[in-house]
């Protein structure tokens, strides 16, 4: 174990005093960063919660705090996901929630969770993933300049330095695309979404909320079959598709979430959620005593400017078929036209998408977005 300098010490996270420190130094050390959004402490809480958190039900995790002088200055997760080790190979342990004052912190933070993931046998060390890749995946390498939308992550440029100095080699790189949706896509496009309206045997339909379980268990269905071959894919339990409805049922537009059946057969879905960021930016955290009602007020006046497409699937038999491509074209133009004519909308982000998956960038490049942020995760042998 690398010696710690005079006056710091680690230790892991043991009850509700140490979680509260941990959850709360993340405002203390980015407060002076005009672009970081402060999460809401309730699902942070949640997050790490195994006895709210289904993820837990197949991996483990643990936490570690970095003292001076009794003073907390860095944190750092560490797990073990099962489902991980079946689907990216045995061995891989993970790394996230990475915060630290300086690079004297960080390193030896980063040490300690490599030094727990030895002690479960893993041989390569992962991260960040705040808990998994269905979280906040990925360290912010590009794009600070401007606050992340919903359910995406943001750190000091300075971390991307101590990350590689502590050995760590890129695995993957992660892109959100940024787009002005009051804009009309390209002809090209428009003539795509045209045909496909021409075309009986297609049909993109809204989600029925009333109906919102059965309809959040179709979409991640259809998601676990198409991402399924994607690198880094880790599929959604039951507990955890349930989890994720009940989470996203509040903040559900049925016009914003489409459907596309072929033949009556649900075949791909598009959802998008109202970039939360900007209506809980000035809660700091806090859904109580007024932070509730003020975000209730705000979703039910139903006006944003922002939102993101954080998930998409096209059964995985569809793939690299034109009848994908038009499906994914004609969701995005319906959802852009309910966004701009019903909600306000003005911006949208789409992602994350792979690097590499090129299926996804050509219809992002297709719609003439631009690569807004790059999110990485590195890799080490232990």
């Amino acid at each position: 174990m690398t010696a710690l300098p005079p006056g710091l010490s680690i230790r892991p996270v043991e009850d509700a005093s140490d979680r509260k420190a941990f959850v709360d130094l993340a405002f203390r050390l980015n407060a002076n960063d005009p672009n970081w959004v402060p999460p809401l402490k309730t699902e942070v809480h949640g997050l790490l919660d195994p006895r709210t958190n289904p993820w837990f039900e197949h991996a483990e995790a643990r936490l570690f705090l970095a003292e001076r002088d009794g003073k907390p200055v860095g944190r750092i997760s560490a797990q073990v996901d099962a489902l991980v080790q079946e689907h990216m190979g045995p061995g891989t342990g993970q790394w996230g929630m990475l915060e630290a004052e300086d690079e004297e912190i960080a390193q030896p933070l980063i040490h300690r969770a490599e030094s727990w993931l030895r002690g479960r046998d893993m041989t390569r060390s992962m991260g960040p993933f705040s808990l998994s890749i269905w979280d906040e995946p990925g360290l912010l390498v590009e794009g600070h300049d401007h606050p992340p939308t919903v359910m995406m992550g943001h750190n000091s440029p300075a971390y991307e330095a101590w990350v590689v100095n502590a050995g760590y080699e890129k695995a993957k790189d992660l892109y959100t695309y940024a787009l002005d949706v009051t804009e009309d896509f390209p002809p090209l496009v428009q003539r795509i979404v045209a045909s496909g309206e021409r075309n009986p045997r297609i049909r993109i339909r809204k989600v029925n909320k009333k109906k919102f379980d059965e309809e959040a268990a179709l979409l991640l269905g259809i998601l676990n079959d198409a991402w399924s071959d994607n690198w880094g894919f880790i599929p959604l339990t039951p507990a955890e598709i349930a989890y994720a409805g009940k989470k996203l049922k509040p903040i559900v537009f049925e016009d914003l979430i489409r459907v596309a059946e072929y033949d009556g057969e649900p075949v791909a879905f598009m959802l998008t959620l109202p970039d939360l960021n900007i209506l809980t930016r000035d809660l700091n955290g806090k859904l109580f005593p007024t932070g509730f009602a003020k975000l209730l007020w705000r979703l039910h006046k139903a006006r944003f400017v922002g939102a993101r497409v954080p998930l998409m699937g096209v059964l995985k038999r569809l793939h690299g078929t034109r009848l994908a491509s038009q499906l994914a074209f004609m969701m995005i133009e319906y959802i852009r036209r309910a966004g701009v004519s019903r909600y306000g909308m003005k911006r949208g982000e789409i992602g994350w998408i792979l690097e590499d998956n090129q299926p996804m960038r050509s219809i992002a490049d297709a719609i003439e977005s631009k690569i807004n942020k790059v999110y990485r995760i590195y890799e080490k042998a232990l």
